[in-house]
């Protein structure tokens, strides 16, 4: 058997390898996505008081705090047993909607417009942002605006782009000042505008592209998003929803408190990244999808007009739950247009202004879990306390995490579609990188600790022979 090893994986968020076994006639048995960084954050935050816990979480990530942010402090929430006042909820929302836009706008336009626009076979050595500013600057710098915006929201309204304390336990710190909500309305209509050319401009290339999206992850499968009460797009609340690949509900309107009844997790010995699973099927093979994809899968209608006309349009090419994860792209525009427009909702509230935006109170439970929908997925953090208020436990479900089958399976289907041991091009590995990057995963945020993790040691002599290896595993 032979190896080809793609290392690093480029133009991701994060530390990663791939490994592709290759037979002895040169075809791919089997490929395997390997995250090789460790984080500790469920370890070093027991003790700590339980309302610390939003701002050392946002620590998780600089591309998605917000969303550690909120999960967190409704994990809070939840442990205060309070319900925050309406308006805090809202700006809340409002807060998480600008991490959406910057952070779909990177994942687009700087991490996987080089393969859409440039091709999959172009040069390596221009097949990125800086070629991609050569071939299209007006397209990069629209780009560029559109995270910018994303980044603003957040830096007016919570006081820092990365890691602000405004999302505090019970809601925010402090009420909306009107001339921000004028400054952020004022700019929706160009960030529209740049959404809706990139959208366009990725549906006149993605008939380009038509072995990728037959390939890239395009199989059956669970897909899994939160909903409102009438199975509308909700980023920040919502129950969990389960849909298989025929359309059917498997689970609906799962509160946040029942989700360990629901979703697995499994550890594997050669990779820090856990495995989620669909309980009632087991694992491996409840095997589910988050993150753009999966929400537009499982929802009945996004609720906003622009964001609905485009949803319908592509259900229309794509079908009521569509398989191929090269579809995260087109999926993710869709979320930025409705992000948009439901900034522009909330803040026109009426009571968008109302000073009265934090509940205080004391811990009055001992278990919290709090669920937002981060850019790239479901997010979860289950908490629990002492009666003094002190972390005893903690345990993270990422996004990353909950597609971390998908991703496996996926990269396995591209390798067999695509590589070619006897006839190895880079245009080939570039394809087995790219559907990783269609999933956008954070592999910083993502590696969080199930008991005792697994561990494989390998010691290989300077010819690459393995000469001895020591693993430790850990039980599902």
């Amino acid at each position: 058997m032979r190896e080809i090893i793609i290392d690093p994986v480029t133009r991701i968020e994060g530390h990663a390898k791939i490994t592709i076994h290759l037979d002895d006639a040169g075809k791919v048995e089997d490929a395997r996505l390997h995250v090789t960084q460790v984080r500790g954050f469920e370890k070093f935050c027991e003790g700590r008081p339980f309302y610390e816990m939003p701002s050392l979480m946002a620590r998780i990530c600089g591309i998605c705090p917000i969303s550690h942010l909120l999960a967190s402090a409704k994990a809070c929430d939840a442990l205060m047993a309070v319900r925050i006042p309406r308006t805090g909820a809202k700006l809340r929302y409002v807060v998480h909607l600008g991490q959406m836009i910057q952070s779909h706008a990177l994942s687009f336009f700087h991490l996987s417009a080089p393969d859409l626009l440039l091709g999959m076979d172009h040069d390596p050595a221009t097949r990125n942002i800086m070629g991609l500013i050569e071939k299209s600057p007006e397209l990069a710098k629209q780009g560029i605006a559109l995270r910018k915006f994303g980044q603003q929201v957040i830096e007016w309204l919570a006081g820092e782009r990365v890691h602000p304390s405004w999302i505090v336990p019970g809601g925010v710190n402090a009420p909306l000042d009107p001339e921000v909500r004028t400054r952020i309305l004022s700019g929706i209509p160009e960030a529209m505008k740049i959404a809706e050319n990139a959208l366009s401009v990725l549906k006149s290339v993605v008939g380009n592209f038509a072995a990728e999206v037959e390939s890239f992850g395009n199989f059956d499968s669970l897909h899994m998003g939160t909903v409102d009460d009438e199975g509308g797009l909700d980023f920040y609340d919502g129950g969990l929803r389960f849909k298989d690949a025929k359309g059917k509900i498997a689970a609906d309107h799962v509160a946040a408190e029942d989700y360990a009844k629901f979703i697995g997790e499994a550890v594997v010995p050669w990779s820090y990244l856990k495995m989620p699973y669909y309980k009632p099927i087991g694992y491996p093979s409840g095997l589910y999808r988050v993150g753009p994809l999966a929400r537009l899968n499982v929802i009945e209608r996004c609720g906003t007009p622009k964001a609905d006309k485009e949803l319908k349009a592509f259900r229309k090419a794509y079908g009521a739950v569509a398989k191929s994860s090269f579809l995260y792209h087109y999926a993710r525009l869709i979320e930025i247009i409705f992000s948009l427009e439901k900034l522009e909702e909330l803040l026109n509230a009426p009571d968008i202004l109302d000073t009265r935006v934090r509940a205080e109170a004391g811990p009055n439970c001992n278990e919290g879990v709090g669920i937002c929908e981060a850019p790239r997925g479901t997010l979860i953090h289950h908490y629990k306390i002492d009666d003094n208020g002190l972390v005893t436990w903690a345990n993270l479900i990422i996004a990353t995490g909950n597609n971390n089958l998908a991703m496996n399976k996926s990269i396995k289907q591209v390798s067999q579609r695509f590589v070619d041991g006897n006839n190895l091009k880079e245009g080939m590995l570039n394809r087995v990188e790219a559907v990783v990057r269609a999933y956008d995963p954070c592999l910083s945020c993502s590696t969080h600790a199930l008991g005792q993790m697994p561990m494989q040691i390998d010691l290989v002599s300077p010819a690459g022979d393995i000469l001895d290896q020591v693993s430790r595993t850990s039980a599902m």
